[in-house]
Order: C-alpha cells, then structure tokens, then sequence
C-alpha cells in the first residue's frame, strides 16, 4: 500500500524511491510489526481476561503447569493482526505470492480461531472436530498446491530442489501438489504440538521465518540465484517483507509470551504460522532445507507419533510424556532451560540450513 504511494510521491520527490528497495521495505516491516504487537499486545491481554479466555491445564501434565491455569490465551490473533497488517503496509500488493502466503496465514489461522474458541468459549473440551480441522487444512493446503502447480511459469516452479548438489532437482509433475499439502498442513501442525512451553514455538518460528526471509531475497533476485547455484523464481524475492514482518510480529508476541507467561499463543497463532512457514518453504523451493531448519517442530511431532504408536502396539510409553518438552520437564529440567536449549538446538540447525546457500 504504502509502496504504491511513494512510486507517486517519487514523481515529484526523488527521495521517495528509497521505499523501492526491498531490503529497505522488509526491515520497515519488521519494526512496524513489532510495534504493532507491543502497543496493542496489552490491550488484547486485558480483552482476552475480561471475556475469560483462560489456559485449560492438562491434569496429567507437569505440576509447575497448574499455575498456569486461566492464563489469557488465543495472543495468536496478536501475531496475525501484525503481520498481515504489516505485510499490506509495505509488500508489493500486486505479487501473488504475497496474497498467497498471506491468504494461507489467514485460513489456517481462523482454523485455529475456532478450534480454540469452542473449548475456551463454547466449553467444547476437545475444540473443533479433529476429521472437520484437518478437512479445513487439507482444502486451504491442496487449494494453494493446485494454484502453484497451474500458474508456475518455470519448470524449476514445481521441482523438488535438492541441496549440497549444484543445479540438482527432481521433476515433480503433479506431486508437487502433494508434496506442497504434506509441507503445509505438517508445517501447522509440528508448530501447533510445539506451542506447550512460554516462548518455546514462537522464537524457532521467527528465527525459521527470518532464514526463509534470506532464501527467500536470493531466490527472486536473478544475480544471487545464478551465483548461489539456487532456483530463480521470480517474484519470490517479495516475500522478505512477510518474513520480517514475521519476525517482528513474533518478537513482539515473546515480549508478552516469555516465561512466565502473560498470554499463549493458542491454535489460532500455531496453526497460522506453521503454515505460512511451510508455504514460503515451498514458495522459495527449499522443502529438504526447511525440513532441517524446523528439526525442533520435527522432533516433537515424531515423539508424538512414536509415543502413540508404541502405546498402541506394545502398551508401554517411550516417553514419559509427548510431546517431547514434556518429557524432559518431567525428568526434572526447568521449563526455561528446556526452552533455551531447544532455542539454541533451532539456532544451530539454521545456521546449518543457511550454510547449504554456499556448500553446493
């Protein structure tokens, strides 16, 4: 929006094409965002209060979690607000992948919306349906598949991009279209099982999203595609000012957010963040790299699994609880350690994701 206004504005002031720079754009981005959720995060903790929003506390769970009962919950709007916000203010309005991820944050996030507003509001224990919630997903994840798959432009669009090879990628044809739904709806999902602990999801989502921020300036930007031997997708570079905006907007939630607790997230922020962290992922063409970056949001939906499966299969748990952060409160770690340890395992794993730029 705003950016429409400065291309008039440079008519008449030259000063005014400073806003066509991207890099420019996306840290504007990332501090309207940040002020966006620190001025209005207070108000919405006092909104969320008043109408009784509160955490509902597993009885089997940790017992340093009993006091976290009737903590506000659904911040998670907080999130969304500022990065769509943020995102109209200073994204190019007329990109489709803006729209895209933007549409994506919005629909799995008004999934989450009403997965929390039964069992907070309506008292519907377990919230949404699981077989309703995962239909959502599904349409929103496979809607945006087939939007890919049908418009891209370049073969390199809809092919699975393999990292540490140089110009190495599979031809994907229509599973690209089940590769971008597995990548969505796993994406929402791994964030939404993370989301126990204060803090704990929100900063792996905004040190993911600001890596993806990075692929995502040298994939839409010809030169440093062609010399990071990396696929060009034009466009793409667009979506940078998201990714700050992103970051902003999760740096501004953890204000609020860090132990101990002034509010939780929420489905309606874990689920939105999730997959719009998994749509750039498939946007930028780095599913492999993104899958290794998220190895915490991957590590708690696999304790998930193996614990459900095991329990089924033989009767006994692997863990003693899942997901996994549990397991280790449950062992005795403090609730900070555990999530400043799993912050700085995302970090590393980054760093190892940002590094497949150069070792090709």
């Amino acid at each position: 929006m705003l950016l429409w206004l400065s291309e008039w504005l440079a008519n008449y002031w030259h000063v005014f094409h400073v806003f066509q720079y991207l890099t420019l754009r996306a840290i504007l981005g990332t501090l309207t965002a940040l002020i966006l959720a620190l001025v209005f995060g207070p108000s919405i903790i006092r909104q969320l209060s008043s109408h009784h929003v509160g955490q509902v506390i597993r009885d089997d769970g940790p017992q340093t979690h009993f006091s976290k009962a009737g903590t506000p919950t659904m911040g998670g709007t907080l999130v969304i607000v500022s990065i769509l916000l943020s995102t109209l203010l200073w994204g190019d309005l007329a990109n489709r992948y803006v729209w895209l991820v933007m549409i994506i944050t919005l629909g799995f996030g008004a999934i989450g919306y009403w997965d929390d507003y039964r069992k907070l509001v309506l008292k519907h224990s377990r919230g949404m349906p699981a077989r309703q919630k995962y239909l959502l997903q599904s349409l929103f994840a496979l809607a945006a598949g087939f939007y890919l798959y049908f418009s891209a432009k370049l073969p390199v669009e809809t092919q699975l991009v393999l990292p540490f090879f140089k110009h190495a990628s599979l031809s994907m044809g229509p599973l690209f279209i089940v590769l971008t739904y597995f990548v969505i709806v796993g994406s929402s999902n791994a964030v939404n099982l993370t989301d126990g602990l204060d803090g704990l999801a929100i900063m792996p989502a905004v040190m993911v999203g600001g890596a993806l921020g990075v692929f995502a300036y040298a994939t839409g930007n010809i030169n440093y595609a062609n010399y990071l031997a990396i696929p060009y997708v034009p466009g793409a570079g667009e979506i940078v000012v998201f990714c700050g905006a992103l970051v902003g907007a999760g740096l501004g939630f953890l204000w609020f957010n860090t132990y101990p607790a002034q509010v939780f997230m929420g489905d309606v922020g874990a689920l939105a963040l999730g997959a719009a962290l998994g749509m750039i992922a498939v946007i930028v063409r780095q599913e492999i790299v993104f899958l290794l970056m998220s190895g915490i949001f991957v590590l708690e939906t696999v304790s998930v699994i193996l614990q459900v499966g095991s329990y089924k299969l033989t009767g006994k748990r692997i863990f003693k609880m899942a997901p996994i952060h549990h397991h280790f409160e449950l062992k005795g770690w403090p609730e900070p350690r555990v999530i400043v340890r799993f912050w700085i395992i995302t970090f590393v794993l980054v760093l190892c994701g940002l590094a497949t730029l150069k070792l090709r």
